[in-house]
């Protein structure tokens, strides 16, 4: 039986400090690294407010199109990871939209693969109003 204990704490820093590279990596427009998180796939899928990436090339397409800078994200709110067993994990980051009265919900499912590390399989950015979350 596989093992699927809850946030081994090497397991849940191993998973932060990918996602964390990711973030960096977002901001700077470093499209290497952006790239090298998600695992080169058709069956890879980011979903967000103004892109439908199904599969890699198409992720990859928004990613050269993106202009650089912080984004959407001007504060954090809320960042929750869960790991299960050392080889899969969720992310999840509530975040206040710059400049809106609004908060951003992104959802990542990280896999550890065979021979290419920690990647991200699944992705989903969206916008909610406050009133909805309280």
């Amino acid at each position: 039986m596989t093992d699927m204990t809850p946030n081994i704490p090497e397991i849940v820093a191993e998973v932060r400090a990918c996602f964390e590279r990711y973030e960096q990596a977002l901001i700077d427009k470093a499209v290497d690294v952006l790239d090298d998180t998600f695992w080169n796939s058709p069956l890879t899928i980011r979903l967000a407010m103004h892109e439908h990436g199904y599969g890699f090339d198409q992720i990859h397409a928004h990613r050269v199109a993106r202009p650089p800078g912080p984004g959407i994200k001007e504060e954090r709110l809320r960042l929750d990871i869960l790991t299960l067993g050392r080889d899969f994990a969720s992310v999840s980051l509530e975040f206040k939209v710059r400049g809106k009265d609004l908060v951003g919900r992104q959802s990542q499912t990280w896999a550890r693969l065979p021979g290419e590390g920690w990647k991200v399989v699944f992705a989903h950015v969206s916008t909610v109003g406050k009133e909805a979350l309280w």
